[in-house]
């Protein structure tokens, strides 16, 4: 076997009840290369990845590590040969320390005669090494649950390094980070390869995969296609080999299905938070897709959320279809026809311990129930038609929704207030984690539902999508609506103006930035 590689897999092939997810499938990477990884929602890369891993246990193939023939049994197997990953859904303990979450597992212990206890002292001591030694400066002491998404996953890698690992498996390591946590999340893989550590990086994103990659290896529908350099591949061919097909189009032409009907009012909106949303205000009209844009912080999310009744109002007004609604909690929402795809698809999005049919049919039971007994038979037919309509990739209905692809959890989400039938529907960061395949296809399902007369409000982070996908656009900035932009008129240039600036009167903005100073 050729040690020119760090990793090779070949032939690898696992199947699951009802589906082959891998077959056959080669991958060989390089010492201190970044090596991309991608595919489809569903081809195969994070089931590779877990065989890699032991998570899974491969049907047949095998792997080598430096030229040595490897058999992984379980994660750790897997780092004690030196492989380590860090998952796209982190699962850290909050209320723990740095230090602790660190050491899970393998903590380091000292005897005082039959007893044993955790050594805390050199823990923090070693925790402290490795934190330095990727150039972050976290106090191991400092409870985990303090710092961001993009922090807790530079305490993973460092835990990674700690473990003296030779291959880094990140699974889509920037799907919920700042531009500025992107950038120290590559530092970090860049001071990684430069020492020899090779790492497998999953991801979507081509913009990342040209600045970090060195070689690609694309996946479909479970097998293998092709792997090569970076430099020798374009954009278009990546796509192409994804998804089978070249995509003339990113997003499908735009139609204005807009009735001069305003179905959602709100009305100096305002949070019982100060630092949250303060005096917003906008419409939405029946047919029309309403994007909200805005900078990390501009509390984009949070004013859904209090529309939709997760979050507290200290005062202003919503109306619904003409009529003033009070939203103390979601089930009034989706009383009043609002539904909401929430922007953590794992934390508040699917319930990963159900299968695909509870998920799909769970807000429209209520519907389909009479004298307390529900309908099974057109609840079940409900799931087979959206499971249909959404193309949803899965084994059966009864397959647990964790087990799917995260596009395919996504389209669960949405077929699920699809049955549900709303007037509104809200879509916090639809696409985020997805491939570009299955972003189209939640575009037209989007372009399908206000050409029916629905209408929907989207956040989201991407200015491609924002400006590609919208009617509107309303921008905030620091909790305030700084801005509306017809859609047709939006420029990068000028979405990011009204994202950096205060549109307000002199008063409002200095009592803001007191606030926000104090």
């Amino acid at each position: 076997m050729a040690e020119q590689y760090r990793l090779e897999m070949t032939g690898v092939s696992k199947s699951f009840p009802g589906v082959k997810a891998l077959d056959k499938i080669n991958l060989k990477v390089r010492p201190g290369t970044v090596h991309a990884l991608m595919g489809e929602n569903g081809a195969g890369k994070s089931t590779l990845m877990k065989c890699l891993f032991g998570i899974y246990k491969m049907d047949e193939g095998e792997i080598f590590i430096d030229g040595k023939k490897m058999s992984i049994s379980n994660p750790d197997d897997a780092l004690q040969k030196g492989v380590a990953m860090v998952h796209q859904e982190l699962q850290p303990v909050m209320a723990r320390s740095i230090a602790e979450n660190m050491y899970l597992g393998r903590y380091p212990i000292k005897k005082f005669g039959p007893l044993k206890i955790v050594d805390h002292r050199t823990m923090n001591s070693e925790a402290e090494k490795w934190l330095k030694d990727v150039k972050m400066n976290f106090n191991p002491r400092a409870r985990l649950g303090t710092l961001s998404i993009g922090q807790m996953q530079s305490v993973e890698i460092a835990k990674a390094v700690s473990q003296n690992a030779r291959l880094v498996i990140l699974d889509e390591p920037t799907s919920s980070l700042t531009d500025n946590e992107v950038e120290a999340l590559f530092r970090i893989v860049r001071e990684l390869k430069a020492r020899g550590v090779s790492i497998i990086y999953i991801s979507h994103k081509m913009a990342e995969i040209r600045q970090i990659a060195d070689d690609i290896t694309i996946l479909r529908d479970g097998t293998y296609i092709g792997s090569w350099e970076v430099k020798d591949i374009t954009d278009g061919e990546i796509v192409k080999q994804m998804v089978g097909r070249e995509l003339t189009n990113v997003y499908p032409p735009r139609e204005d299905h807009r009735e001069d009907k305003t179905v959602l009012k709100v009305s100096n909106l305002s949070s019982i938070h100060k630092r949250s949303f303060q005096n917003c205000s906008f419409e939405l009209k029946k047919g029309e897709i309403l994007g909200f844009g805005g900078l990390v912080g501009a509390q984009r999310t949070e004013l859904m959320e209090a529309i939709f009744g997760m979050r507290g109002i200290a005062s202003g007004e919503i109306e619904v279809l003409g009529r003033k609604v009070t939203v103390r909690r979601p089930q009034d929402a989706i009383n009043d026809s609002v539904g909401m795809i929430t922007e953590d698809r794992r934390g508040t999005g699917i319930f990963g311990c159900l299968n695909v049919a509870d998920n799909t049919a769970m807000a429209s039971y209520r519907q389909y129930t009479k004298n307390g007994v529900i309908n099974s038979k057109i609840v079940a037919q409900v799931v087979k038609d959206s499971i249909a309509k959404l193309s949803i990739k899965t084994p059966s209905d009864k397959t647990l929704i964790q087990s799917l692809s995260g596009g395919n959890q996504q389209k669960v989400v949405i077929a699920r207030w699809l049955a549900n039938n709303p007037d509104i529907l809200i879509m916090d960061e639809p696409t985020r984690g997805i491939d570009v395949g299955t972003k189209y296809e939640i575009y037209q399902i989007m372009i399908d539902l206000v050409k029916q007369g629905k209408s929907i409000i989207m956040i989201t982070s991407e200015m491609p999508e924002l400006i590609g996908m919208s009617d509107r656009i309303v921008v905030m900035c620091n909790g305030h609506i700084t801005g509306v932009v017809e859609g047709d008129e939006a420029t990068q240039e000028r979405i990011m103006s009204l994202a950096t600036k205060f549109d307000l009167d002199d008063k409002v903005r200095e009592n803001f930035n007191q606030e926000v100073l104090s």
